[in-house]
C-alpha cells in the first residue's frame, strides 16, 4: 500500500510497517523491557523523519516539513557533530569562514538542505553584524 501522508498519520498507529529503528527493529519488537534494545535503537531514522516531513507538508506546515527534512539529513551524523553545528550557528560564535566551512562539510556529508540553512544564516549574520570577529 502506498504511503498517503494525509491518511496515514500518526505513522505509529496507521502505518507501523513503515517505522523501523536504526537497527531494523519494528515497533512491535520494541519495549522498555526488551532485551537487546539499546538507546541507539530508540533514535528516529532518516526514513521516518522524511515520512513525517511528508505528513507536515500535506497538513500545510511547510516550516515543520523543512525542519524534519533537515533532521533526516542530520540523523546519521554523530551527536557531537550536530551539537557543534548548532553551537556554531549561535550569534557571534563563528566567523563567516567557519560557517562556510560547516556548510561545505555538510554538503560532503550529503546534507544539502542543512548546508543551505547554514549559508542562509551566514548571509543574515553578515547583514546584521552577528559574526564573530
Amino acid at each position: 500500500m502506498a504511503f498517503d501522508p494525509q491518511r496515514h498519520y500518526p505513522l505509529g498507529t496507521e502505518r507501523p510497517d513503515l517505522v523501523r529503528t536504526p537497527g531494523g527493529l519494528t515497533l512491535d519488537q520494541l519495549s522498555l523491557h526488551g532485551e537487546g534494545v539499546t538507546s541507539p535503537e530508540l533514535r528516529a531514522t532518516p526514513e521516518t523523519l522524511r515520512l513525517q516531513a511528508e505528513v507536515a507538508a500535506a497538513a500545510g506546515r511547510a516550516e515543520l516539513a523543512a525542519n524534519l527534512r533537515r533532521a533526516a539529513e542530520l540523523a546519521p551524523l554523530p551527536d557531537a557533530t550536530v551539537l557543534a553545528v548548532y553551537t556554531a550557528l549561535r550569534p557571534r560564535r563563528s566567523t563567516g569562514e567557519e560557517l562556510e566551512g560547516w556548510a561545505r562539510q555538510l554538503d560532503e556529508w550529503q546534507a544539502p538542505l542543512t548546508a543551505a540553512f547554514v549559508r542562509d544564516a551566514l548571509a543574515v549574520y553578515t547583514e546584521r553584524g552577528l559574526l564573530a570577529v
